[in-house]
């Protein structure tokens, strides 16, 4: 059964030139004066803030405020920082702004109209529909394979041995994902085996350039993202079937939403489940990815917060390994590892919107039909909210510091409503990786004093990845 008195979203112009087309006629349509900022054109603005925004942020925010305009190529985006902007996108007036005519429509020919991509009651329901697949006792039933398929992949792993943490934590939560996700075990081979590499070779067009990104003709990024996600869409599509016909189950978040249903007693529809379980494949997959990557390069920074980390492990863990209790709730030094991780580098780094009405935030007017972001990692980076920002200090996540910080201060997972609904399944799968290494082994960067540069396409991630040499803990 499909849904029920929901219309389905708008399509969004796919092609680049229509694009821009778009963009140019909502610009014209603009109701408002633009904020303060810098609106004059600039490819070396453009260029900087593609290789590394956060210092560009941080310099407008001190020139002009809270609320400024940056004019990116032929497009001038309201950019709006720190824990009150947060707020008042994510939560107080969130239905002011939609993401579907955002950037992030720029996700849809992959994802279709998943949660990334949709707004309002069509949102709404399929979030409602999905909501219990993710509750406490569900994710439990994950936790043993996130368990397992970490433990798998530290028998790869010797002392002295050099690796990239981060093509190897890629490696480990793929396996993860398809297992959790979709019920597929790449060690089975044959189809299980081919998704793998069609999920990597789809994934891979976001982490290109994106003048790449723009390319359209044979040999083209675009053409091989195409090709591979039709072979994604076929294999989805009969595995649905199959389970539908066969009533055939498991713990994988697709069986959990197969038999899901709104109040209403509507149900996904074959479409709506591939757009669903592909956004969180695409949502999810990066993330886990590069948090533990970041983790373990701080740890390797700060190796005097290593230590209480082991011992908390031991005492909690012992020589066994952890229960799904012990990885939500029973180490809470680890848990402020990771919530300063999150602040430094939040993986969902932007908020892109575009505004509705016309509406006024921290005595700035902003136009209405115009491109706003807020930005989770430079207002991380505020030091007037986060004393010290560049410093890893994870007592300042400590249960009173993290409560004490204003609303909309800590918005790694975004906020309100659209909060990332794998928020929980995402920090479970981070901790369940880092405990499993913390157990066995001590990671060592091969260039501990070398500054990481990183890539901001389609999450935060090390780019070039994170040479460590692998010690057997003492």
């Amino acid at each position: 059964m499909c849904a029920m008195g929901v219309a389905p979203p708008p399509a969004v112009p796919s092609g680049v030139i229509e694009r821009i087309q778009s963009d140019l006629r909502s610009q014209r349509a603009a109701r408002g004066r633009w904020p303060p900022g810098e609106l004059s054109f600039s490819p070396r603005r453009t260029r900087d803030f593609e290789r590394e925004p956060l210092p560009l942020l941080l310099r407008l925010h001190e020139d002009y405020g809270p609320v400024f305009t940056m004019r990116l190529l032929y497009l001038p985006i309201v950019f709006a920082l720190g824990p009150e902007a947060n707020h008042y996108i994510t939560v107080s007036h969130a239905s002011n702004f939609r993401w579907r005519e955002g950037s992030m429509g720029d996700l849809i020919p992959l994802l279709g109209d998943g949660l990334l991509t949709t707004d309002g009651d069509y949102h709404r329901r399929a979030r409602r529909i999905m909501l219990p697949a993710f509750h406490r006792e569900r994710l439990a039933e994950s936790t043993s394979i996130m368990v397992q398929e970490a433990e798998r992949a530290l028998e790869s792993l010797r002392p002295g041995m050099r690796m990239n943490l981060y093509s190897w934590t890629r490696r480990l939560a793929l396996r993860v994902a398809m297992r959790a996700l979709f019920g597929f075990d790449a060690d089975r081979g044959g189809r299980d085996g081919r998704m793998a590499e069609e999920f990597e070779e789809t994934l891979g067009y976001w982490g290109k350039d994106y003048v790449l990104q723009m390319l359209r003709g044979p040999g083209s990024p675009w053409r091989a993202m195409n090709r591979s996600r039709a072979e994604l869409d076929r294999v989805i599509f009969e595995e649905i079937a199959r389970r539908r016909s066969s009533g055939e189950r498991g713990v994988d978040i697709l069986s959990l939403l197969l038999d899901a249903e709104d109040e209403d007693g509507s149900s996904l529809s074959d479409q709506e489940l591939r757009d669903q379980v592909m956004t969180l494949l695409f949502a999810g997959h990066d993330t886990a990815t590069s948090t533990v990557t970041f983790l373990f390069y701080e740890l390797g920074r700060n190796p005097h917060e290593i230590g209480p980390l082991e011992q908390e492990r031991d005492a909690v863990v012992g020589d066994r390994s952890p229960t799904a209790e012990e990885l939500v709730a029973g180490l809470p030094r680890l848990d402020m590892a990771l919530d300063e991780t999150l602040r430094m580098y939040p993986p969902a780094w932007i908020g892109p919107r575009r505004s509705i009405e016309p509406f006024e935030l921290c005595g700035v007017g902003v136009p209405g039909g115009v491109f706003i972001n807020y930005c989770s990692w430079a207002s991380h980076h505020l030091p007037q909210v986060f004393g010290e920002p560049a410093r890893f200090r994870p007592d300042r996540f400590e249960p009173e510091a993290k409560a004490a910080l204003p609303k909309g201060a800590y918005v790694p997972f975004g906020g309100g409503s659209r909060t990332c609904i794998g928020m929980r399944f995402g920090q479970l799968e981070v901790k369940a990786i880092a405990e499993s290494i913390l157990r066995r082994f001590r990671l060592e960067l091969v260039e501990p004093q070398r500054e990481l540069s990183i890539r901001q396409m389609p999450t935060l991630s090390p780019r070039g990845g994170l040479p460590v040499v692998v010690h057997e803990r003492t």
